[in-house]
């Protein structure tokens, strides 16, 4: 089978060279002299001269609403999974997507996601905490991280939007939020106009307290969350693959690539794990609120 990815940075050769793996038929639209991959100028020049049955939005996040409309525009009924966050801020597409259309929240597929969601069935719980932080220099090794999409609010960079994986593992794991309140803004000396840390605490269906950290700062890159209930606590450390409950350690030694691949796995058979396009919108406005409670220094309600 046939994929097109759009947009050939690193994440698009991430994606493209996984769906190679995968055994799919690979093509990208792209102006980077350095893809490896038959590459088009544009999103209908591709479709006239493939049949994708599924094409990936790559590109910088400002650019995701002009992907998606291309792909809808040309007719394409394909699966899309457009790279995290879906939009740099709330949009109407027009055609209106369908259900073909997923979010790129990967960490959904992390076995240490898919045993906590197993561990927290029927369990009351009691309190969350999620965090994540990477000193933004250092993410992207022989790239002037000034330069980078993440440094520029006006592309939508920023961590709120960057590492907004978090606010969609906490909803993921313990329901939809209630009510949010949030600090957070450009508090360092990096050579950036965008966010570079941020502090939220909600109310969430199944959850009456829930801190998320996130932040470019850290020398100490680290992600992971605690999750305490009535009779359990567990730890999650992404970085070093271990799962702690209530002292007991569980191995999850799995490469960065496992997730990315077990996502893309899922759109060819139709998995309900994907983040659909309602929730990737609806991550969207929750991240605009909780800009508006920085700002304003509010609780905000879910409607």
């Amino acid at each position: 089978m046939h994929a097109l990815i759009i947009g050939y940075g690193s994440i698009g050769a991430r994606h493209a060279h996984l769906l190679k793996s995968m055994g799919h038929e690979v093509a990208c639209v792209t102006r980077n002299r350095e893809c490896p991959f038959p590459a088009f100028p544009n999103i209908q020049a591709a479709l006239e001269e493939t049949a994708p049955w599924l094409a990936v939005v790559c590109t910088a996040t400002v650019e995701h609403a002009a992907g998606l409309k291309a792909l809808l525009k040309a007719g394409f009924s394909g699966r899309i999974l457009v790279e995290k966050p879906l939009f740099e801020r709330v949009r109407e597409i027009d055609p209106a997507p369908g259900d073909n259309v997923f979010v790129a929240y990967n960490l959904r597929f992390h076995p240490m996601v898919t045993r906590t969601r197993e561990l927290l069935a029927g369990r009351k719980v009691l309190n969350a905490r999620f965090a994540v932080g990477q000193y933004l220099p250092d993410w992207r090794p022989g790239q002037d991280y000034t330069k980078s999409y993440s440094a520029s609010r006006a592309r939508g960079g920023g961590v709120l939007r960057d590492l907004s994986h978090e606010l969609d593992l906490a909803q993921f794991l313990l329901g939809g939020w209630k009510r949010a309140t949030a600090m957070g803004g450009r508090y360092s000396d990096l050579k950036i106009d965008s966010d570079d840390q941020f502090a939220v605490l909600m109310e969430t269906a199944h959850c009456p307290m829930v801190g998320v950290h996130m932040d470019y700062l850290s020398r100490s890159t680290h992600r992971g969350f605690d999750i305490t209930c009535a009779d359990m606590t567990l730890r999650a450390d992404f970085m070093a693959g271990m799962l702690t409950v209530n002292g007991t350690m569980e191995e999850f030694p799995v490469d960065r690539d496992v997730t990315y691949r077990r996502e893309l796995e899922a759109m060819a058979v139709g998995d309900p794990t994907p983040c659909t396009y309602a929730q990737g919108l609806a991550l969207v406005e929750l991240i605009e609120t909780l800009e508006y409670c920085a700002e304003q220094q509010v609780w905000v309600s879910a409607s």
